[in-house]
């Protein structure tokens, strides 16, 4: 059965959802601000302040405002995707600028004027936040990392990591097996190894070959006949080798395990781990790094068809390529890769290709967080990718934190309409949500800090007054900005609806079910 929602009951519905929603997460904002327990159907109840985390968990019994926290919740969800922080300061910001708007229409304002006004001042806004943008030094880094993850000794590693690498592409954070926190730096180029054969690794954790040949093949072997040239020139040469092929027949897996044995050869065979055209990119990245020639459909396999490598490792999950080729070539493939993935905007292509650069150019480093218990590892694990993001945004820029650089403009924002009046207000908000966390007077802490002009702020962990170019409360441009413009887009979208239509099927069945219990 379907219901219409409209007037007084939608904007009770709709105020219900907001409350609930950044009622609840905005308690986690700032360096002490609370947090969670979210219960979990499969696995153990976990605590986090991710903002975004807890938005995504929220729910109601009442289908009417559950359907407006799913609209609401977009606004974070989309700062996280785009971004990966600032989730919290958007449903702050939403907040403000939906509750005000909502007053202005009750009072006759018409609602999509209110929109192209809030618009418009978000615009003014967004540049101004641009303005006072500046390049981050490494210590800023580091600050940036901290404040993300709320946890000094965290930004330190992750930004002692991001400086060895220069990067943030090939950085990846997983959780240890163990209780220590420690990372791993990986130099050459690193993937799956998918071996033909278990029995390649008998008795050994690992191969590792010093200069050895390279063979890739884009197509099936089923007869050993097709690369007997290559083979015997192996044991001619009495050099170790890698090959690569889509599949290896049995019979031929067979009889190079057995030449093996008897030591006559020392070859690994490895089917290719990619499939379609990621399976094309990781052989034309292998071409470039070996110097070996693809062999393909059509072709016969040949001695000038391999490739060498100075350092090979392999092992049950990864196989790792070390090489000093020509540099220019790599440059070239690597400028290329770049001006491919402009225009990108798949998520998991994006990660694929990046991670391909990386693995290129500077490495890859993998962070493995540990901690005494299943759920503080879940909770530290997140607060190690926030700081990841937070790194990744602030290569664009960084601005003044904890609220100040908001709180900035909005005093020097014209009330030229209904828009900028909303947003003079709402800009206000992250600040005094900060403070109130942690019980302070906002009032006091504002007005000392105007007094100054704007070039001081309050560093609410360390309890002190510091000054905007000093201090370690720092925020990346790229996270203030999205969190504005998400709030803005929901906000306003939400102003806009006059009537919701809902299906109250289920919810009439789980009534009836209960009943009769």
């Amino acid at each position: 059965m379907k219901k219409v929602v409209t007037n007084e009951e939608l904007y009770t519905c709709e105020l219900k959802a907001i409350d609930l929603l950044c009622g609840t997460v905005k308690k986690t904002l700032g360096p002490r601000g609370s947090n969670a327990i979210i219960d979990h159907s499969l696995l153990s109840p976990f605590i986090t302040n991710d903002g975004v985390t807890i938005a995504r968990n929220i729910e109601s019994d009442d289908e009417c405002v559950n359907t407006i926290l799913t609209l609401a919740k977009e606004s974070s969800i989309k700062t996280d995707e785009v971004v990966g922080d600032g989730t919290t300061t958007t449903l702050v910001l939403l907040e403000s600028i939906f509750k005000q708007g909502l007053e202005k229409i009750k009072s006759g304002v018409n609602p999509h004027i209110l929109k192209k006004e809030i618009d418009e001042a978000s615009i003014e806004v967004i540049k101004r936040l641009s303005s006072e943008s500046k390049e981050p030094t490494y210590i800023e880094y580091t600050n940036i990392a901290s404040n993300a993850a709320n946890d000094e000794d965290i930004g330190s590693l992750i930004s002692e990591v991001y400086q060895k690498l220069k990067s943030t592409n090939g950085l990846k954070i997983e959780e240890s097996n163990t209780s220590n926190t420690y990372y791993d730096i990986i130099n050459g180029y690193t993937f799956d190894s998918l071996l033909a054969s278990p029995y390649f690794l008998t008795n050994k954790a690992k191969i590792a070959y010093q200069d050895a040949y390279f063979l890739l093949i884009n197509k099936d072997i089923f007869d050993i006949d097709q690369i007997s040239e290559v083979i015997n020139f192996l044991i001619d040469k009495k050099m170790p080798a890698v090959i690569l092929a889509k599949r290896f027949a049995e019979d031929v897996i067979n009889e190079i395990l057995s030449l093996n044995f008897s030591k006559t050869t020392n070859v690994t065979l490895l089917n290719i781990p990619e499939y379609g055209t990621h399976e094309l990119d990781l052989l034309n990245d292998l071409e470039i790094i070996s110097g070996a020639k693809i062999v393909k459909i059509t072709d016969e396999v040949k001695i000038n068809n391999l490739g060498k490598c100075e350092e090979i490792t392999i092992d049950k999950e990864n196989i790792n390529i070390i090489n000093k080729l020509d540099n220019n070539k790599i440059k070239e493939h690597v400028k290329k890769l770049k001006k491919q993935i402009e225009k990108e905007s798949d998520s998991y292509e994006l990660a694929f290709q990046n991670d391909r650069i990386s693995k290129l150019t500077t490495g890859r480093a993998i962070i493995y967080v540990g901690a005494r218990t299943t759920t503080e590892a879940r909770e530290k694990k997140m607060r190690f990718d926030d700081a990841l993001c937070a790194l990744k945004s602030a290569s664009d820029g960084i601005i003044p934190g904890s609220g100040i650089t908001y709180l900035k403009i909005s005093e020097t924002l014209t009330n030229k309409h209904h828009g900028y009046e909303i947003l003079k207000k709402a800009l206000n908000k992250p600040f005094n949500q900060i403070l109130e966390n942690v019980g302070l007077n906002k009032d006091e802490i504002y007005t000392h800090i105007k007094k100054n002009d704007f070039n001081i702020l309050y560093n609410v962990l360390e309890e002190r007054y510091e000054y905007t170019n000093k201090t370690k409360v720092i925020d990346p441009t790229n996270v203030a900005i999205n969190a504005l413009k998400n709030a803005v887009s929901i906000a306003s979208m939400l102003l806009t609806t006059t009537s919701l239509i809902i299906n109250e099927t289920n919810n009439q069945n789980n009534y009836n079910i209960n009943q009769e219990l």
